[in-house]
């Protein structure tokens, strides 16, 4: 018997089960992929919106005594967080808008960390990581997005695009 034919009786090697499961990890559709990071990014802002609302004047003082962010006022700086804290939440769940929204919470999550946290970056880099993969790959195909772009962005037999019938 050759060394071919014994292994083929003792079965796969443990190299072909890893081989196996990387092969099978690496055809998980990026749209299983990206609900979780919309829903873990929309959570997180999510979170943080309700808390502030949930005492208004304690998040106003949180603005005019801690965080004191550079170029705007207190009270409209709250209000831009907490417009972008309802806001983006609700569209990375539906997928919409996902690559602005992205960028978006980016630039919230690089204020944060500049100016108001600078010694969570352990958790703003998590965050930053999620978003830099819905910034550059988008919500999947689960998503208003990929429906809007399916609708407006079909390609013809000929190979022009038009919008779908």
């Amino acid at each position: 018997m050759t060394r071919k034919s014994q292994s083929a009786l003792r079965g796969p090697t443990l190299n072909d089960r890893i081989l196996r499961v990387i092969g099978w990890l690496e055809r998980v559709p990026y749209a299983v992929l990206a609900l979780p990071l919309r829903f873990a990014v929309a959570t997180v802002f999510w979170n943080s919106a309700t808390t502030k609302l949930a005492d208004w004047n304690a998040a106003l003082e949180l603005f005019k005594e801690d965080y004191r962010l550079p170029l705007l006022a207190p009270e409209a700086a709250a209000y831009v967080a907490v417009s972008i804290e309802l806001t983006t939440p609700v569209l990375l769940v539906l997928g919409l808008a996902t690559r602005p929204v992205a960028f978006v919470l980016l630039g919230m999550t690089t204020v944060i960390e500049v100016f108001v946290y600078p010694l969570a970056w352990p958790t703003h880099i998590q965050w930053a990581a999620m978003l830099l993969v819905l910034l550059c790959r988008g919500a999947g195909n689960w998503s208003v997005d990929h429906l809007l772009y399916r609708r407006f962005s079909t390609v013809s037999s000929n190979g022009s695009s038009r919008p779908a019938d």
